[in-house]
């Protein structure tokens, strides 16, 4: 099946990633959210972003082309055009199942529906539609623009065919498929990459390293562009609690047990980058406060 059409349910951060690099790889995007204003929201994010793309020659069209590819809507009426459609909502089971039984009702029969869930099982999600072998994972990683790889992941009833049209989307967007068999709360990267979070999150409580250290250390001795707690104030703590409270509670697995900072973090409100403090405190701008 060939992709020409995106439709895409959720304008935030990783919503507005997701429609930016489908519109600069050609294809025509229309985005839902609840309103207008984070409609709007999204799309200033998408032509900033685009704009500096085209600034440094990585993409050769203008700014009204890519931009004129995009379309907002708060109903879903245009839905039923959609080859591909990709829920990017927040990370709790329910609502993307409730996301996943309005696509079933909107979308045309031979629409494949893909959720951006980072730690969920497809197959929970997939449950709820008349369609489960039409479904897979496609974890972007944030920011997505950036970010050059994307999982490609199996549910239980997901079809080969499925399969093959999620790679071949990712490879025309411009990024790289990294194939998930097996369909494990966490998946594949975030297996890996969570239990260095939670480490550096131990380490910052039992007074072992500051929070600027361990992010520098990782940052010179490993070759990452961003140390552990910075990422995660990148993502969002809130995120983050989210994938590992579902890693946990199916696995059991303690490794992956929110750590009492980052579980106190969150419920206080710190966030990250998006509320101004999280492992650092950011200025209106996002940059970080100098100390």
């Amino acid at each position: 099946m060939v992709i020409s059409k995106v439709f895409i349910v959720g304008a935030g951060l990783m919503g507005s990633g997701i429609a930016q690099i489908c519109a600069q790889a050609g294809l025509n995007v229309l985005i839902t959210d609840v309103s207008r204003e984070i409609l709007d929201r999204g799309l200033k994010n998408i032509a900033w972003s685009a704009g500096k793309f085209i600034e440094k020659g990585k993409v050769k069209e203008s700014l009204e082309s890519v931009m004129g590819r995009i379309q907002t809507s708060t109903d879903w009426r245009n839905a039923p055009e959609a080859d591909l459609a990709i829920e990017a909502v927040f990370e709790k089971l329910e609502i993307k199942q409730e996301m996943f039984k309005k696509l079933d009702e909107a979308c045309g029969p031979e629409t494949v529906f893909a959720t951006n869930t980072s730690a969920i099982p497809i197959t929970e999600i997939a449950a709820v539609t008349k369609r489960p072998q039409k479904v897979l994972g496609l974890h972007f990683f944030n920011p997505v623009p950036m970010m050059e790889v994307v999982e490609v992941i199996k549910g239980v009833r997901t079809s080969e065919e499925t399969m093959r049209t999620g790679i071949d989307f990712v490879k025309k967007i411009g990024k790289v498929p990294i194939r998930v068999e097996s369909d494990v709360p966490g998946f594949l990267l975030n297996r890996i990459n969570l239990v260095g979070y939670i480490e550096a999150i131990r380490l910052l409580e039992q007074g072992i390293g500051t929070v600027e250290d361990i992010d520098k250390g990782v940052r010179l001795a490993f070759g990452r562009r961003m140390g552990p707690l910075e990422t995660g104030d990148l993502v969002g703590l809130d995120v983050s609690y989210g994938a590992l409270t579902a890693i946990y509670e199916e696995t059991k697995d303690v490794r992956y047990y929110p750590p009492q900072l980052l579980r106190r973090k969150v419920t206080s409100g710190e966030l990250g980058r998006k509320t101004g403090r999280g492992w650092y405190e950011y200025n209106p701008d996002g940059s970080k406060k100098e100390k």
